[in-house]
């Protein structure tokens, strides 16, 4: 327990050099877009706030310079307001019959609508998702690759205090967050289906480490497993049957197959010493971070069988890997400071190839998660007492990060 307490707070006191957008390579010359605003139920705060959401996941697509200038007019004037601008998104909130909250959205050139439609969810702290299917939309119309990633719910634990953290639902901005476990240590949470209907996560605060599964639904929470030492549940197979879990129930951590209709699991390494955060890969191996060439590396093998081999070669100290299709992206270590903090980069190799990419540039970068599609890269980034959420656009070679109010955050889920 001790051993994995020390994990779990040295993921805690890693820091990293900003908060802010960082901006990889400068954008080509790309079409202008501004956003007007044109509610009726909704004004103010909340209007204001739905324009600052759509905006920021204008600027996320990388398809337009997004005007800075908030701007309200009427929903049905033909006319928009600066004919300077190549695009011009506008959006009217308001509430139907069943009091729900509505968004009608129109995207026009020069008064040409080219784009409308409507959107509805049932309630309006829901709305920044209603922003991420507007840009998702616009992105659809002209022709991009899809980006359901930015749809999606993540997961994560958030560290409030000492022996003390919540899970939490949100959207990738953090705009929206919902608590679903709260009281003791909590920690490693991870979706269990492709659905996002329930997740796994590990509870700390009683005498041994319990994996659980939760029903998002329902909230009915059910033990899984327990395992002295540490028990994590790092992947999840994509039928839902299989979980890789990282337990030490001999005092050195070992990556474990759990097969969930059966009950039962299989070891797949017994290296006398540390072996952790299992993923699966489309090829039947399983990858994992080991310290059996003294220092932390990636190394894959297949279940059942005794051969071992090394992915990564660049850097000295390389940990936390997420794996798509051939491609790895996992963090090193870049610098040895002992009196203060250390430099820890995102990196990309193919094993295909000897291509090696790095994606960040400064701090401590860390628990890289690939979108579904493999285009886009969701990761921790924090700086003194303040988390952030990163998502790397690979194709687009830009980062950005959406701060977290108050709080750690330990791990999470996309």
């Amino acid at each position: 327990m001790r051993f994995f307490l020390a994990m779990v707070m040295f993921a805690v006191m890693l820091m990293a050099a900003d908060a802010t957008i960082e901006v990889v390579k400068e954008a080509d010359a790309l079409p202008s877009i501004a956003v007007e605003d044109a509610s009726v139920d909704y004004t103010g705060t909340a209007s204001k706030r739905f324009y600052r959401l759509l905006s920021s996941d204008l600027k996320v697509l990388t398809l337009f310079n997004v005007d800075r200038h908030y701007v309200s007019t009427h929903y049905d004037n033909p006319e928009v307001l600066n004919r300077a601008i190549d695009y011009t998104l506008r959006y009217r909130l308001r509430s139907d019959d069943n009091g729900a909250f509505v968004a009608d959205v129109k995207l026009m050139r020069q008064g040409e609508v080219l784009l409308q439609k409507s959107y509805r969810v049932s309630k309006e702290k829901m709305s920044p998702f209603v922003a991420h299917a507007v840009a998702y939309d616009v992105n659809a119309y002209f022709g991009q690759p899809p980006v359901e990633w930015m749809k999606r719910k993540i997961i994560f634990a958030r560290l409030k205090g000492r022996m003390e953290s919540e899970i939490v639902i949100a959207d990738y901005t953090l705009s929206y967050q919902h608590v679903m476990i709260k009281g003791g240590l909590n920690v490693f949470p991870k979706w269990a289906d492709e659905a996002h209907s329930a997740f796994y996560y590990t509870a700390l605060s009683g005498k041994r480490p319990t994996l659980y599964r939760i029903d998002v639904r329902t909230g009915k929470r059910k033990a899984l497993i327990g395992s002295d030492g540490m028990l994590v549940c790092s992947d999840v197979s994509r039928d839902g049957k299989r979980l890789l879990l990282t337990m030490a129930p001999g005092g050195q951590p070992d990556v474990y197959l759990y097969d969930l209709p059966t009950r039962k699991y299989m070891r797949i390494t017994t290296y006398e010493g540390i072996d952790v955060n299992g993923q699966f890969m489309n090829d039947g191996r399983i990858v994992f971070v080991s310290n059996r060439t003294g220092h932390p590396n990636v190394f894959a093998k297949r279940p059942g069988e005794k051969s071992v081999e090394q992915l990564v070669y660049y850097g000295t100290n390389n940990s936390a890997c997420s794996v798509h299709n051939e491609y790895i992206v996992y963090k090193a270590r870049e610098s040895n400071n002992a009196f203060g903090p250390n430099t820890f980069n995102l990196h990309l190799i193919s094993m295909k190839t000897d291509f090696i990419r790095r994606l960040t540039a400064t701090g401590v970068n860390e628990f890289p998660r690939f979108s579904d599609d493999g285009n886009a890269i969701i990761y921790i980034k924090n700086y003194k007492q303040q988390s952030a959420i990163g998502i790397i656009r690979l194709e687009q070679n830009k980062n950005f990060l959406f701060p977290l109010a108050s709080g750690k955050i330990q791990s999470l889920d996309w």
